[in-house]
Formats: structure tokens, sequence, C-alpha cells
């Protein structure tokens, strides 16, 4: 599967990208939207992802940069749970395992055919630093494998003005529950 955009798609891309840049300088005031701009047209298979994350309602925008990576970090921004990512299980394992209703797919499987990774506690803890996110939405964030070896998967989420991590089942699935995202470029 050829993971480029075209020229014209491209183009609208970064236009969009760049629109929600200006928009929201409070997620990235330190950085500058042209050497943004090169690093995803030297890299067209991170522009690929990010349309990825656009097309599934995710509003990705760059949030941080890393100097020692010397890598530009884009977070979904949407301010719920991206739209066309819910009602998934946490895992593929997940997924197998439910005997009745099982989900159309699962948030790792998902996130890694788009190119990204679900966010960390710690990414999601920032990305509420940034805004409130998933006030009536939750979003799966990457679990530690000794939960996840016991059958559990965690999910954040914003209320009462705090953010809190939970755990469930990693095969449950529900309407208001998707995965944010996290491309480093």
């Amino acid at each position: 599967m050829k993971k480029q955009l075209t020229t014209n798609d491209s183009d609208q891309l970064l236009k969009i990208l760049k629109l929600r840049f200006e928009k929201n300088m409070h997620r990235h005031n330190s950085i500058e939207w042209d050497s943004v701009q090169k690093r995803l047209e030297e890299n067209p298979e991170k522009l690929w992802s990010i349309q990825q994350m656009e097309q599934t309602g995710g509003e990705p925008d760059v949030v941080d940069f890393d100097s020692k990576t010397n890598e530009y970090l884009f977070f979904d921004c949407s301010t719920e749970s991206p739209n066309e990512r819910r009602s998934y299980c946490y895992d593929f394992e997940a997924q197998e395992s439910r005997k009745k209703f099982k989900p159309e797919n699962n948030a790792i499987d998902v996130a890694k055919a788009m190119g990204i990774e679900l966010l960390t506690e710690t990414q999601y803890r920032a990305l509420q630093e940034l805004g409130n996110f998933d006030t009536k939405t939750s979003s799966w964030i990457q679990t530690p494998e000794n939960i996840r070896k016991l059958g559990g998967a965690l999910f954040a989420d914003f209320r009462y003005d705090t953010v809190f991590v939970y755990h469930n089942g990693a095969q449950s699935y529900y309407a208001a529950r998707g995965f944010r995202g996290c491309l480093k470029v």
C-alpha cells in the first residue's frame, strides 16, 4: 500500500495544518510553522499518517519538539476522542477473545495501520495541559505489559477538572471510547 499523498492532497492538508497551528499557538508557542512544514515535506509517509489522523476526526496538531530526538510531536487534538476511531477494543488478542458482538477492529492495530501510536499516560496528561479534552468521551492509552498480561487495558478522560486514568477489560468497547494518537516527525 502506497503511503504517500498526491501533491494536491499534500498541499490541502498542509493548509489545514497551518491554519490549525496558527489558531492554537498556545500548544506550540516556541515552534515555527516553516520548520514543521519543511520536516513534513521531507517525510511524505508521515504526512500520509497525519492525513489518516485528520480523516478519522483527530484534528492533529504539533504539541512539542523533542530536542533529544530532533522530532516534532503531533497529537490528536480533537475536543473529544476521534469520532471515526471509537467502539474498538484495545488490541487483537482482546478482539479475538470476544465470543459475541466482536468490535469491528481494535485500537492498537488501527493505530499501527495509520503509522501512529496510542498516547502514553504521560502524553495524555501533557495534552490535558493544553486544553480540556475527552470531557464526554474517553481514550485508550498505552497499557503496561504487566496489566495487559492480566487481561486489562488503560483508558483516560477528563472529568471534574481532573485527568482520570482507569482500567477495563481489554476486550471491552464503547461508543464513547476511542483512542488518540501520537506521531513523531
